[in-house]
């Protein structure tokens, strides 16, 4: 029998109604929401609208995390479930979140002019294609932690990243060959 880590401690006592390990686990959790909302929205003062959502609604649902998947692909999940939530009720597509993600200045402001031309062509694909990106290639999820998320299959993450990466590649193509 192994010993359970400290954030699945932390999780079963604020499943208990433990307040206190509630808030270690969200201390501990903070700053990933952050930044996965960050990503998600593109600019600081959304992700912090975005976080506290994501916070609230962490708390109402804790419950419901069962241990069948790592706490942080449920987390990833439920922020970028609450950032899609964030941008229907502004009546903002999430296209338009990773529009605004294209011109925003990163919290560490380092930012490339090659990263916002991909950012541009990235912001075309098709939801789910961009969204598989996102998570594997920005957020760093393996495909089968994406296809979680995405309550999709593995195979499908992979399929809707070959196609992604076909559409950036010709798209860069053409852009070398007009540039």
């Amino acid at each position: 029998m192994s010993v359970p880590s400290e954030a699945t401690t932390l999780i079963e006592r604020a499943q208990n109604g433990d307040r206190g390990a509630f808030e270690a686990l969200l201390q501990n959790y903070y700053d990933v929401i952050f930044r996965i909302a960050y990503r998600w929205s593109g600019n600081h003062a959304d992700a912090e609208d975005i976080t506290q959502n994501a916070c609230i609604k962490l708390a109402r649902s804790i419950d419901s995390f069962r241990f069948q998947s790592a706490f942080v692909t449920w987390l990833h999940t439920l922020v970028i479930n609450t950032a899609k939530d964030w941008a229907k009720a502004r009546g903002a597509p999430m296209s338009d979140l990773v529009e605004d993600a294209e011109t925003a200045q990163p919290p560490d402001g380092e930012q490339t002019v090659y990263a916002n031309e991909v950012m541009a062509h990235v912001r075309a694909l098709p939801d789910r294609e961009k969204e598989a990106l996102l998570l594997v290639f920005v957020e760093g999820l393996t495909h089968g932690e994406t296809a979680a998320v995405m309550n999709c299959k593995e195979s499908t993450v992979s399929w809707y990243i070959h196609e992604a990466r076909k559409k950036l590649q010709s798209l860069l193509t053409l852009e070398r060959r007009h540039g």
